[in-house]
């Protein structure tokens, strides 16, 4: 059972030095809007030179993979490439790729995906090889195979019906990047997540979504998939107990969070108390005020 216990001293070695990789959430764990959390460049650097794999994986659909790894450096943190970057909108667009292409094809007969999204989300579809609902000529009787809710902030009742029409069809997916009700604002206020579309989404319909994101594995299975990584000797570090720490016991990985973003641990705590077992689940196993904190565990 985890035990949600601080991470310091001679306990970094113990936990780091086994390791051969970290998995970082993003939002209020390297970042925080435009700037970077203090020392975290630092700490994918000194990972770098102790040989210990950096990977990322986001419930962030709004940007592209591409536009995630121009952030990395913009922000200051140096060689972390596209290919080290799992974001909901990517691991949504190779689950449908999936699932209507059966992993090939040029999308010329799958049908349609009718996109719930910005032009992030959009991009990493169309990059998979699916045509989208509503783009160029559509071949005559060409059905809509699925619904991809993502985080969209031109949401509206217009297209919440277009998407209910669509999976009147039972053979149409539905299908949500991720299951996070709300993101914090710099300023303390919070804005609708991907969760509260999908929410409306499912009760318009009466359908229920596939939810590929944070906490689901799917996002792991793909990493997997590309760097065969050792779920025993790999960390997850997040800011959120419901979707990163849920994750990585989901996925059978030692959690650390960090808190920096979302999640406070007195919340973490109140979890760990409780008696429902789905409440322990999202209870880490170590927690840091800051991913900086890691620093002193790895070798110089």
């Amino acid at each position: 059972m985890a035990s949600c216990r601080r991470l310091s001293g001679a306990g970094l070695r113990e936990v780091l030095g086994p390791a051969q990789g970290l998995l970082f959430d993003c939002d209020g764990v390297l970042w925080a809007g435009e700037r970077a959390v203090p020392g975290a460049p630092e700490l994918l650097e000194r990972l770098r030179r102790s040989g210990k794999a950096a990977l990322f994986v986001s419930n962030n659909s709004r940007r592209s993979v591409a536009e995630l790894e121009r952030r990395f450096s913009r922000l200051g943190f140096r060689g972390v490439r596209a290919e080290h970057v799992f974001s909901s909108a990517l691991c949504s667009a190779l689950f449908l790729r999936q699932r209507l292409l059966g992993g090939g094809g040029n999308g010329s007969g799958a049908g349609r995906v009718f996109v719930l999204g910005g032009e992030g989300l959009r991009g990493e579809v169309r990059d998979a090889g699916l045509r989208l609902a509503g783009e160029g000529e559509p071949a005559s009787g060409e059905p809509v195979r699925a619904v991809l809710v993502g985080y969209d902030d031109q949401f509206t009742f217009a297209k919440l019906a277009q998407a209910c029409g669509y999976l009147r069809d039972p053979q149409c997916l539905l299908v949500a990047t991720d299951p996070d009700p709300w993101h914090p604002l710099s300023d303390g206020q919070r804005t609708p997540g991907t969760g509260s579309l999908t929410a409306a989404v499912e009760t318009a319909s009466g359908r229920k979504a596939l939810v590929v994101g944070k906490p689901n594995t799917y996002m792991f299975d793909c990493i997997v998939e590309r760097f065969g990584v050792d779920p025993s000797r790999t960390l997850m570090v997040g800011d959120r107990l419901e979707t990163d720490i849920l994750f990585g016991k989901n996925c059978g990985l030692a959690t650390i969070l960090t808190l920096t973003g979302v999640s406070r641990l007195e919340e973490a705590q109140a979890y760990m108390a409780s008696d429902s077992a789905a409440a322990k689940d999202l209870v880490p196993n170590y927690y840091v005020d800051s991913i900086a904190d890691l620093i002193p565990g790895l070798d110089e």
